[in-house]
């Protein structure tokens, strides 16, 4: 298989299917993609809380790519494994007026610049109060460009990616995002070093990022309609999960399709009955907010993938009376309206405030 290299000034503002491609990779391929922060290299490490008040907002949440996987077809999964995340020495966290779960209660600029101690992987919130953030890099924005005629904002997520804002998508995890285009189109960005589930105050911290990703063309999963993706343990006290996800204008509803996501995967790869499946979900499924601050919003049900691999080997209809039912933790799910959950840019300009047409 080869390796490529995408630098930071193969960039776009808009997920859209007529953007030409930067590169043609093979199915296995590993790409390199060199990634400025999501201010677009607006804020730096020198900047302070005025520079938020002069932000070009149509300069945000930039991609790198567009890259054109040969052998991606329309109904085909990409599947995406995240090798290497490596940031920059800093980062910043903003209060972004207009942005944000509570930007009510929240109207003025903020700014917080990060040192970030890669060698011992942490970022001092508050030294003098002993607070400190474990670092956990990861790409905010991993996606493929949707089969709707664009184009579609970069800020929020779609069924095909986008701004998925998950935080359990570090290295060793893999993403699994439904191909709607000829050669899937992949791009990335949003380098986050660390980032709570939700991104409630509407940014991480942000930073530059060199991130590696192998990118391999799956006819096998036909089922898959919006992002999937598997977690990476790192040790015995974290455990491996899968997770499907449900993405749309309303909670309830993505919720909703996230459980029949997961509900379809576990029918398809375990053999197991509908209705089996769905008390799983119930018994043993955790559902959780990752994106709440863009439009529509993004919810993943998870369960342990680990536990799933070695205990699931049984006849569907023994689920209720197998005892490895307990060892479940989490589930995930996602969407499977057709066209709620695409977002088409207009005229006015980005930011926090520009209108946005459900389609």
């Amino acid at each position: 298989m080869s390796f490529h290299s995408v630098n930071r000034t193969h960039t776009h503002l808009a997920w859209d299917k007529t953007i030409p491609p930067v590169k043609t990779v093979q199915s296995g391929d590993s790409i390199s993609f060199s990634c400025l922060d999501a201010s677009n290299g607006q804020i730096t490490k020198n900047s302070t809380t005025a520079t938020i008040a002069s932000l070009d907002f149509s300069l945000l949440d930039q991609v790198n790519g567009p890259v054109y996987v040969n052998g991606a077809s329309i109904g085909d999964t990409l599947q995406v494994d995240v090798i290497s995340v490596e940031t920059a020495d800093w980062g910043w966290t903003a209060c972004i007026p207009g942005f944000g779960l509570l930007s009510d209660e929240f109207p003025e600029p903020a700014l917080k610049i990060w040192h970030l101690n890669k060698q011992d992987g942490y970022a001092w919130f508050d030294e003098q109060r002993g607070i400190k953030i474990p670092l956990r890099p990861f790409a905010g924005e991993m996606g493929v460009a949707p089969g709707a005629d664009g184009p579609f904002s970069t800020i929020p997520p779609y069924r095909t990616g986008g701004n998925l804002d998950t935080r359990q998508l570090v290295a060793g995890s893999t993403l699994f995002l439904p191909v709607e285009v000829e050669g899937a189109l992949f791009s990335i960005g949003d380098g986050h070093a660390a980032q709570g589930d939700g991104e409630v105050c509407g940014t991480a911290i942000e930073t530059p990022m060199e991130v590696t990703v192998r990118l391999t063309v799956r006819k096998d999963r036909p089922y898959i309609n919006t992002p999937h993706f598997q977690t990476f343990r790192p040790n015995n006290n974290n455990d491996e999960h899968y997770c499907t996800t449900g993405v749309g204008p309303d909670l309830r509803e993505c919720t909703r399709d996230a459980v029949r996501n997961m509900i379809t995967y576990l029918e398809n790869e375990y053999k197991m009955n509908r209705v089996d499946a769905y008390m799983l979900c119930s018994v043993a499924g955790d559902l959780r907010l990752h994106e709440v601050v863009d439009m529509p919003n993004y919810v993943t049900s998870t369960i342990p993938a680990s536990d799933v691999r070695e205990s699931i080997q049984y006849e569907a209809s023994q689920l209720a009376v197998r005892e490895p039912v307990c060892q479940f933790v989490r589930a995930t799910v996602e969407p499977v309206e057709d066209q709620a959950s695409h977002l088409q840019l207009e005229s006015a300009p980005r930011g926090p405030h520009s209108p946005i047409r459900i389609i």
